[in-house]
Formats: C-alpha cells, sequence, structure tokens
C-alpha cells in the first residue's frame, strides 16, 4: 500500500514518544500513513510482547494511519547486517512513502542509534536498481530524523498544539510500559512519574521556541529550501 509517509520505531512506543502528535496531525490532513516498528521490545523490564503488539495497534487507531507492521528484528540487537538492511528495503519498496522518519542519530538507547544506521543505509539502497529483492527500485524524497530520548537542535519543528491531546491519548495505550499494575511492575525509566513530564517539556521548549504550545522537532541532512525572506510567504 503506497503511503505518503512511512514512520520507523526500534521499538513501540518509540514513535508515538517522538513524533505521536505530526502522525496525528498528517493523518489529520489527509496524508496516508504507515508505521513500522522494528522489535517488539521483547528485552523489555515489562509487558511481553504480545501485550506490545496489542497496545502499537491499539496506538495506530487513534494516530488514525493505514498500517502498522512489525519487522520481528531482535531488541538488543539491532546491527548492520545485510539481512537487517533487506528486511527494511523491502519494507520502503513495498509501501513507496515520499518520507521515511527514522530516529535520532545520536540517544542513550543504543538500539535507537542502530536502528537509525541500519535506516538510513536502507533509504538509500532502496533506490538502487541492481539491488534486488522482488519489488522495484524506489527512492524515498527525504529521510527526517525525530528525537526519541535526547535531543539536539532541530531543522525545524512543526506546531502540533492542537493534536497534543491525540499524542498523550496514543502513548496512554502503552499501559505495560508507562503505567503497570501495582505489584507487578518493575520500576523503570519509564514508570517513573517524571517521564512524561521529560516528554512534554521538550516538545513545550521546541513550541515555546516557536511560539507555540507544543511542537515536535525534526532534524534533515540538507538545507531546508525557502522562497523568500519573509516568514510567512504567501
Amino acid at each position: 500500500m503506497a503511503v505518503d509517509l512511512v514512520a520507523f520505531g526500534p521499538h513501540p512506543d518509540d514513535i508515538e514518544i517522538g513524533l505521536g502528535a505530526t502522525i496525528a496531525r498528517h493523518t489529520d490532513a489527509g496524508y496516508r500513513v504507515g508505521l513500522c516498528d522494528l522489535t517488539t521490545g521483547e528485552l523489555s523490564s515489562n509487558g511481553t510482547p504480545e501485550q506490545r503488539r496489542a497496545e502499537a495497534d491499539a496506538a495506530a487507531r487513534v494516530l488514525g494511519v493505514a498500517w502498522r507492521e512489525n519487522l520481528g528484528w531482535t531488541d538488543g540487537g539491532i546491527v548492520r547486517t545485510p539481512e537487517s538492511i533487506r528486511s527494511a528495503v523491502d519494507c520502503i519498496r513495498r509501501h513507496r512513502p515520499r518520507t521515511i522518519a527514522i530516529p535520532y542519530w545520536d540517544d542513550r538507547h543504543p538500539d535507537h542509534c542502530a536502528a537509525s544506521d541500519v535506516l538510513r543505509v536502507a533509504a538509500f539502497t532502496s533506490g538502487l536498481r541492481r539491488y534486488e529483492t522482488g519489488e522495484p527500485a524506489w527512492r524515498v524524497d527525504w529521510v527526517c530524523y525525530y528525537f526519541i530520548n535526547d535531543s539536539a537542535p532541530p531543522s525545524f519543528v512543526i506546531d502540533v498544539s492542537a493534536h497534543y491531546e491525540r499524542k498523550r491519548r496514543a502513548l496512554a495505550c502503552y499501559a505495560s510500559q508507562f503505567s503497570p499494575p501495582a505489584g507487578e511492575a518493575v520500576p523503570t525509566r519509564l514508570t517513573a512519574a517524571t517521564f512524561h513530564q521529560l516528554i512534554e517539556s521538550r516538545d513545550a521548549q521546541f513550541g515555546a521556541l516557536a511560539g507555540v504550545a507544543f511542537a515536535e522537532g525534526v532534524v534533515v541532512k540538507e538545507p531546508v529550501q525557502r522562497g523568500t525572506l519573509l516568514k510567512h510567504a504567501p
């Protein structure tokens, strides 16, 4: 199914943490969006892979995306191999997105950094016509990098003030990670009461810099072209 945008996340909930409101803004505007999780988060201290898949599907419905799939890579073992590149290339070629969103390359979680590397190579490889996968070559127009844990100066931000409640609702789908039943949970960074505050404070800071309530930051590796020096050009 061809889509406008595919967002990749190393684990279920990563896309929502970094880009959930932006996804909601795109689907509300009529763009076709697909989500692709690389692993089921099987090494997570709380929850099971089955729970994580169900939670991811629930969050996808909240965000209104066209589809969500999981590539079944090994949690804690994401590395650049011919097999992982081929798996990601196959996903890109099957869905033919105009843009892909992938994790920012500098992050405290090794899987996030490794996923960024594999997906960057896969985006390039997907456009090589002599790299055979059973699907024709496809070169995306743009690779955008989003923040999960850490952040850096963004290339631009997207005003998501009107869609921020949808991000909150999507994150709430991941009860196994953020609010597991008392007595059954292992305390983690995600179960701490301050974790949601950390996410929202980052998005509020990006928003404040742009003069809006909430914004999500994006990094791109090429110049962003504008037609004029006017801030609000017709």
